[in-house]
């Protein structure tokens, strides 16, 4: 998917370790010719060896695996994107966790003599490609963005004016239907440029090829590092829930700053989760919440909360879109848009049309090559199926705003796939965001373009979202040689098992938990709320806003697009000590709380690198997987218990020592 994708699973970018000194020009060249002769050794590490056929590498247990592992990323996915919305790359925890199970699974066979096929480094690579594929569909299926912010909770909270707010309430029957007419189209949309992008241009796809380079070296101690951290997580979990019977209890409502800080949501809420996905992001990306976290509810919001009275009515809730949420939703929304300046899109736009006269009378020659009238025949058919079916789930949604999304989408998916292939960014969402405006104001006000947007967000995220993650996972199948056809197989039955899987998932925590959705809940859902304002923004124009929230929100945008160019200009090796306006717009929203969790988990990362590199390299995605895995899992036997009425015994609160004694003395009465 993981995701991990900007925003929800966006933030997994993955750059290198922070250098110490400056080298010249000339060592950097020579660097990088050195990192192009390693990868060729790596292409070549089955030179000699027999490859597995691409039917071969396509094993029963090898779904059956990807299928218990998709459940529980699912989960994790569903569990990130309910919370803060923040969502790693899991390539690397997919492949690692892959070997784990199918390693123990052809042990326990060999011992009696029963294993007819060992395991192989190209059957793990289909475990990883299947469950990214799978888990993805929970980021790019909207349950934490654009379809969930359609429901009427979501809609209630945005304080649409005259009361007549539009939505659409979930159900699994049309979720699942929408999600298998619009989550196969972005399989067939870049397959064409596969060996342009890979083998000509050299694409790095930081993580595929950190996948590939696991999946090709993995130590065996690595399964019980997992197991280890994975139980202790999930028990971690376990106790914590306990203590979690009321709001503000528990652990995660420990003031480890004070009370006063605490107010600001700057606190260490004791989360493996988040820990763990700190080991997983990179530094820079846990530095930047951090940053946004201070400026936003340590600067920012102290400053405007002065200004009640004046610049927004005093008697207004905090949660109100004309008060201090109106502040802290649009600058966050401005900063992230930022990042889809043209400025920025322009030169990958210019590289396509390049690209694309270059591919004129290309010929493949990877083996097992998939067919390029094959990819474009299946995208013909998919979209004329979408087209017919899509205005049956959302009327507001008609058939020629489809049409001129799915003609803009190969270009679009290009762009993301191949400033992904560079960043290991992707931009699904801010390519979900241009179609909230576009076919929003489209449509209008009076005939559903929330719903409209909202829709038409939908269809663009998955369509580039899903061809990123296959073009990360062609990128991965090319250092294992594992065969691209075996890629797109595992990719398309993953696909097929997310459409099902996530909306079964969300569906089983939008029952067990009535508060979902609600500001302050232990399921916030945050973007779900600001994708419902920006589609009302987008049909309403911004009347909406309270005082001086256009002017600090065209401030916001302004300096995140001049930081962005500045991270662009400098290079790779400098853009490691410059904030990313993405990541520091997420806090202002949230709070800084998970910034602080992922920064613990930066720092354990930072510590054990200084102490033993090797190590660290070697056992740090195991660690963060088990942390990762094990409290997420913990969340399928909560939700159940939630679903059977079963209440968490004790409430563990912390009050200042005078509520303490107000609540002594009302007590003692």
């Amino acid at each position: 998917m993981d995701h991990k994708r900007d925003e929800e699973n966006g933030l997994d970018g993955n750059y290198n370790s922070v250098v110490e000194t400056e080298h010249m020009k000339e060592k950097e060249k020579e660097k990088e010719n050195q990192e192009e002769e390693e990868e060729m050794s790596v292409e070549r590490i089955f030179e000699g060896k027999e490859v597995p056929s691409w039917r071969e590498q396509l094993t029963v247990r090898a779904f059956v695996v990807s299928f218990v592992l998709s459940v529980l990323f699912t989960f994790i996915v569903m569990k990130l994107n309910l919370t803060t919305g923040i969502i790693p790359s899991l390539n690397v925890s997919a492949g690692l966790l892959g070997f784990f199970f199918v390693s123990v699974w052809t042990k326990f066979l060999d011992k009696f003599g029963l294993l007819k096929q060992p395991f192989t480094r190209q059957e793990n690579t289909v475990i990883q490609t299947c469950v990214v594929a799978s888990s993805g569909i929970a980021f790019s299926g909207g349950f934490g963005s654009y379809l969930f912010g359609m429901s009427q909770a979501i809609a209630k909270q945005s304080e649409n004016a005259g009361g007549n707010e539009e939505y659409k309430n979930p159900a699994v029957a049309w979720m699942i239907g929408f999600l298998f007419v619009v989550s196969f189209l972005g399989l067939f949309s870049v397959v064409p440029l596969r060996k342009i992008m890979i083998v000509d241009f050299k694409l790095t796809y930081p993580s595929g090829t950190a996948t590939a380079h696991l999946i090709n070296s993995f130590p065996h101690s690595s399964r019980s590092k997992v197991g280890k951290y994975f139980s202790f997580s999930f028990l971690w979990g376990f106790f914590q829930w306990f203590f979690a019977a009321g709001d503000d209890c528990g652990f995660a409502g420990f003031p480890t700053f004070g009370l006063k800080a605490y107010k600001y949501k700057f606190f260490f809420d004791f989360s493996a989760t988040y820990v763990g996905v700190g080991m997983i992001c990179p530094h820079i990306v846990n530095i930047s919440l951090l940053v946004g976290g201070i400026l936003s509810w340590g600067v920012m919001r102290p400053l405007i909360e002065t200004r009640k009275g004046d610049w927004y009515p005093a008697d207004l809730p905090s949660s109100n879109i004309r008060g201090l949420q109106g502040y802290k939703i649009f600058i966050a929304i401005a900063t992230i848009l930022a990042v889809s300046h043209p400025l920025r899109i322009a030169p990958l736009l210019g590289a396509h049309l390049l690209l694309t006269m270059i591919l004129v009378g290309h010929k493949f020659f990877l083996k097992d090559q998939i067919p390029t009238s094959f990819a474009i025949g299946g995208y013909i058919a998919i979209a004329a199926i979408s087209m017919a079916t899509l205005p049956h789930i959302f009327p507001q949604l008609k058939w020629y705003y489809i049409l001129v999304i799915y003609l803009v989408a190969p270009t679009m998916a290009f762009c993301n796939a191949y400033g992904c292939g560079l960043t290991d960014w992707s931009l699904a969402s801010t390519y979900g965001k241009l179609a909230i405006f576009s076919i929003g104001a489209w449509a209008g006000a009076a005939h559903g373009g929330v719903i409209a947007g909202l829709g038409a967000c939908g269809v663009m995220m998955n369509i580039v979202s899903t061809a990123s993650d296959l073009m990360q996972d062609f990128k991965t199948g090319y250092l294992t040689l594992a065969s691209p056809r075996s890629m797109f197989v595992s990719q398309f039955i993953g696909t097929a098992m997310g459409c099902v899987i996530s909306p079964c998932v969300f569906w089983l925590f939008y029952k067990a938990f009535d508060d979902l959705g609600q500001s302050g809940s232990e399921y916030p859902a945050p973007y779900a709320l600001v994708y419902h304002n920006m589609a009302i923004l987008g049909v309403e124009g911004i009347s909406n806003l309270p005082k001086n929230c256009f002017t600090l929100c065209c401030v916001f945008f302004g300096a995140a697009i001049l930081v962005n160019l500045v991270r662009d200009a400098v290079g790779r090796k400098r853009a490691q000590f410059i904030p990313i306006p993405m990541a520091m717009a997420i806090p202002f929203y949230l709070g800084p709380y998970f910034a602080i969790d992922m920064c613990v988990g930066s720092l354990i990362l930072f510590i054990w690198q200084r102490i033993n590199k090797a190590k660290a390299e070697a056992f740090g995605p195991a660690v963060a997987s088990g942390l990762i895995c094990g409290e997420g899992i913990w969340t399928l036997p909560g939700s159940i218990l939630a679903l059977a009425g079963i209440k968490q015994p004790i409430c563990m609160k912390f009050l200042s020592r005078a509520t303490n004694a107000r609540v002594d003395k009302f007590l003692g009465a």
